[in-house]
């Protein structure tokens, strides 16, 4: 059927997900049993004596994301082999029957204790797929079983922002396999934290499609709703113990919300935003012998800038090492990435002075840009620039107090009232007047950060060519280059 483009144009995101956007960049740990057995999958009973990391430091795991500029970490309380980080009532196969803190341990606490330490905010990752429980391919009592564990860290926790539940339903060597009841999965999570996003494999926050965090050219929040199937999503995940995942990119359904992308859905479609995930090292958990292969802070701020600048969250893991503690070369790349990003955001030129003029709304787009960024360098403002339903070509002039050196300039729409903008563009204003189109995007979202080669300028013009009805863009900004 024909798209209707009013509701197209006003497909939005709930609180939960608005919120999560926000969040931008936080941390995956991956770190259990097969940080002890140098392993990517574990098999499943390993032995739990195995389980004793000395010199475990949740508070180092926080401050190195916290110096990254990340706003959360989520834990793997529980892998494929099924060894639980929590002291869990329901399977002994936990850290009660390890040597670790005398079997009186409990990380999944250390670890959402230290995170609130550090103003970060608490995820969990849940493995639907247990190598070891009895009961996995049996159905309603293995889906009983998973209900329970979820339960358990969704009550005794506190607040948890995201609930990262993958689609590894592998078969292991005696041929088991589970169809999961993923209605009832949600409806838990919904019932005990009706704030937390469900990431891939749910409703609420998409997988990009890789774990090598490529980025489309154009990423869009509104796509057909058939994607949120989590059986979609479970036959293209990682099937094997394979690091080299996190280096590979899939450049299959790279349009995924384009008129055309969207024409044959009619109105079965859905806010459903993207997150990109991948490893500041070739695997998930830690190895000794990858110490020497960590992303460098120039390679993860790329990531980022690709990431978040790219309408994606980004999902970067750091794994501890087999004592507990995150290994030197990922502090300091962690470190690195943090102030690489604050050194971006301390360089963007706020139009607080400039000249700004509109083809229509200019009060509201003086209004909406003045603000500039907050002390943490994201925008503040929380309102847009209304341009007139009959303004057929909506033009945007901004002149800067004097001539700057621009890298890169940013975008952002104000999603709260959809994802509109089909076709953007992006002209420099030279210090003798000439105009010179620098940058072109057919998707902004939360935000697009579109990098150019050095220019001197003396200000610059957005010309709004295509939206989905009225175009409501937040911030425009230009970022100096770096000296």
């Amino acid at each position: 059927m024909p798209l209707n483009m009013d509701f197209v144009a006003n497909v939005r995101p709930s609180a939960r997900q608005l919120a999560w956007q926000r969040m931008e960049m936080y941390g995956f740990i991956h770190f259990g049993m097969n940080t002890m057995t140098d392993r990517e999958w574990g098999l499943g009973h390993e032995d739990p004596a195995l389980f004793d990391p000395v010199h475990v430091d949740v508070d180092q795991w926080a401050a190195a994301f916290k110096a990254a500029g990340m706003t959360g970490m989520i834990l793997t309380c529980k892998h494929h082999d099924g060894f639980c980080l929590w002291p869990s009532a329901y399977t002994a196969h936990s850290v009660a029957s390890s040597p670790w803190r005398s079997g009186r341990g409990d990380l999944v606490r250390e670890a959402s204790e230290a995170a609130a330490r550090h103003g970060l905010r608490f995820g969990i990752y849940l493995s639907p797929w247990d190598r070891t429980e009895a009961t996995y391919g049996q159905g309603t009592a293995y889906d009983d079983f998973y209900v329970n564990q979820l339960t358990e860290l969704l009550t005794g926790y506190g607040p948890i922002f995201s609930v990262w539940l993958d689609g590894a339903n592998g078969e292991g060597s005696n041929g088991k396999t589970q169809q999961y009841d993923w209605a009832r999965y949600y409806n838990v999570i919904r019932a005990l934290q009706p704030e937390a996003v469900i990431s891939v494999c749910g409703p609420d926050v998409r997988w990009a499609g890789n774990e090598a965090g490529h980025v489309r050219a154009d990423e869009w929040s509104v796509v057909p709703a058939r994607l949120r199937s989590a059986e979609l999503t479970a036959e293209k995940s990682q099937r094997q113990d394979d690091p080299s995942l996190v280096r590979a990119v899939r450049s299959e359904d790279e349009d995924l919300g384009s008129r055309g992308a969207l024409e044959p859905y009619g109105d079965a479609l859905a806010w459903y935003p993207a997150e990109v995930d991948t490893s500041i090292r070739p695997g998930w958990f830690h190895h000794a012998d990858q110490d020497d292969r960590v992303k460098s802070a120039d390679e993860l701020f790329s990531l980022w800038r690709a990431a978040v600048g790219g309408n994606c969250t980004l999902l970067l893991n750091a794994p501890p090492n087999r004592d507990g503690l995150l290994a030197e070369p990922d502090v300091r790349a962690l470190r690195g990435l943090g102030r690489r990003i604050a050194g971006f955001r301390e360089r963007v030129i706020t139009v607080a002075g400039a000249a700004v003029r509109a083809s229509s709304g200019e009060e509201s787009a003086r209004a909406a840009f003045a603000g500039g960024s907050s002390s943490s360098g994201r925008h503040r403002s929380s309102g847009h620039w209304r341009i007139d339903p009959h303004d057929d070509a909506p033009e945007l002039t901004i002149a800067f107090p004097s001539p700057e050196r621009v890298e890169a300039v940013v975008l952002e729409e104000d999603i709260r009232v959809g994802q509109r903008i089909e076709d953007l563009a992006v002209d420099g204003i030279g210090t003798d007047g000439r105009i010179l189109e620098i940058g072109a995007v057919h998707a902004i979202g939360y935000r697009r950060i579109i990098t150019i080669d050095a220019l001197e300028l003396a200000g610059m013009r957005i010309r709004i060519r295509r939206s989905r009805g009225a175009a409501a863009l937040s911030r425009v900004a230009a970022v100096r280059a770096a000296s």
